[in-house]
């Protein structure tokens, strides 16, 4: 790249940056809003049945609203992160103003609506319509706006994360799937300049931020390098390999899942097509009257599965008494059927907090058979870390981010089983090959591109 090149791409990418930081914090705090609002009434209403038809009524309205707004956007259907791909591989091009605006408010709606709705896929989306405006507004050529878009979607995930790592690596991995030196410096160029934006809102509007370390507080600093022997090492990897695995298998399940939900939910022809979300919004009021947890992105769902001072807490969520296990059986199913229902459909809400949440929470599940089995309790969180990297790589095929994005989400950054953790991610992206399991969001992709792409994707 020429000088002149090098810093135009940067000067734009900061541009975009601060654009992408701006208007995704001001989401992500009125998503978080959003998520006290909805358990608050679901509480409620909790306590007044009668209202239940009231609140059911309300979201079988709302999802006719949604969907016969998406008829007219269609790029705002879904999570967001597969237009997001498609865009920052040059296969179609967005449109920004409209793209944003419907994604923005349709998926804030079904944030207070209390549907097991993220806010990252959403956030991705913004981003790269952000990005494809400031490549239109400097007369990018192709390949510049294919970096700006995906380097711009990659500081919308880390904006919502606040977690930069995994926004550049998103942008490299999964986004563009290609590396290259403009990527790398357009993504880093992005995502500190949103990141600063963040930090400045945040701190202008005076919020309390629940996700600068979200879950540090309930997770153990688990030391490999701390085991008395080799042969204990090799049993923690050993471990580790296995749980993947299993938690693999599990992602092969839910893969399969949303595809199914997906072919049974299209054949609902009430209202034009529009009726196809009427499924995910009734059960958003099932789930939600079943538990808080089972509502909104899961950031608090994974904090509770924490082994220091999440047990507790975790007995009671649900709105009757039950064991541990049950409990955790009953959130893991609440999550898993919510989410592949809601991208099966083309729900406009985030599902990507949602999947590591089920992720998690399949851990935390393992985690207490195995315990109840004679397993050291010690080894509680390490099982949980494994099955987040290892079912969100089998269903995204993403091994690197899922990585990284644990260390950075559980604000750990304990390195000491970065280990275990990666070979969990090596094992599940082994596993899902074997099993022909394509990226999930290529396949989700593949309705929005024309036909002639539908062999790359496949």
């Amino acid at each position: 790249m020429r000088i002149r090149d090098v810093l135009m791409t940067a000067l734009i990418s900061l541009i975009a940056g601060a654009a992408v930081g701006t208007v995704v914090t001001l989401y992500n705090v009125l998503v978080t809003t959003g998520e006290k609002v909805s358990v608050d009434a679901y509480a409620a209403i909790y306590a007044m049945p009668y209202l239940i038809p009231v609140l059911l009524a309300a979201l079988l309205l709302a999802s006719v609203l949604i969907g016969t707004v998406v008829r007219f956007v269609p790029m705002a259907r879904g999570s967001g992160v597969p237009q997001a791909e498609g865009a920052a591989r040059g296969l179609f091009r967005l449109r920004p103003f409209a793209v944003l605006c419907t994604t923005f408010a349709a998926s804030l709606s079904a944030v207070f609506l209390g549907m097991s709705a993220g806010a990252e896929g959403p956030s991705v989306l913004m981003g790269a319509c952000l990005g494809e405006s400031a490549a239109t507004l400097s007369s990018a050529d192709s390949s510049r706006r294919r970096t700006l878009v995906s380097a711009a979607a990659g500081a919308g995930l880390a904006t919502a994360f606040n977690a930069p790592l995994t926004g550049v690596l998103f942008s490299v991995e999964e986004a563009s799937r290609k590396f290259s030196p403009a990527i790398a410096l357009s993504s880093l160029c992005s995502v500190v300049s949103a990141l600063a934006v963040r930090g400045g809102l945040r701190t202008l509007i005076s919020l309390i931020d629940p996700s600068v370390v979200p879950f540090a507080p309930t997770f153990t600093a688990f030391e490999l390098n701390a085991l008395s022997s080799v042969g204990e090492v090799f049993a923690a990897l050993g471990l580790a390999i296995a749980a993947a695995a299993v938690a693999a298998l599990f992602g092969f399940v839910f893969y399969h899942g949303i595809f199914a939900a997906r072919g049974a939910l299209s054949r609902i022809r009430l209202f034009k097509g529009a009726g196809v979300r009427l499924v995910p919004f009734a059960l958003a009021c099932a789930f939600g009257m079943l538990s808080p947890l089972a509502m909104g992105g899961g950031h608090s769902l994974i904090q509770s599965v924490g082994t220091l001072g999440g047990t507790a807490a975790m007995t009671s969520s649900l709105r009757f008494a039950s064991p541990l296990a049950v409990t955790l059986l009953v959130l893991l199913l609440d999550k898993s059927v919510a989410t592949a229902c809601n991208m099966g459909a083309g729900v406009p809400c985030g599902a990507f907090v949602p999947m590591l949440a089920a992720g998690a929470c399949f851990g935390a599940l393992l985690s207490c058979a195995l315990t109840a089995a004679g397993l050291p309790a010690v080894y509680s969180d390490l099982i949980v870390w494994v099955c987040i990297a290892a079912f969100f790589t089998a269903v995204v095929r993403a091994p690197v981010t899922s990585v990284v994005m644990v260390f950075e989400l559980t604000g750990s950054y304990n390195f000491a089983v970065i280990l275990p953790v990666a070979a969990a991610a090596a094992v599940a992206y082994v596993i899902s090959s074997a099993l022909r399991m394509r990226p999930v969001y290529d396949c989700l992709l593949v309705p929005f591109v024309a036909p002639e792409f539908h062999k790359i994707l496949l």
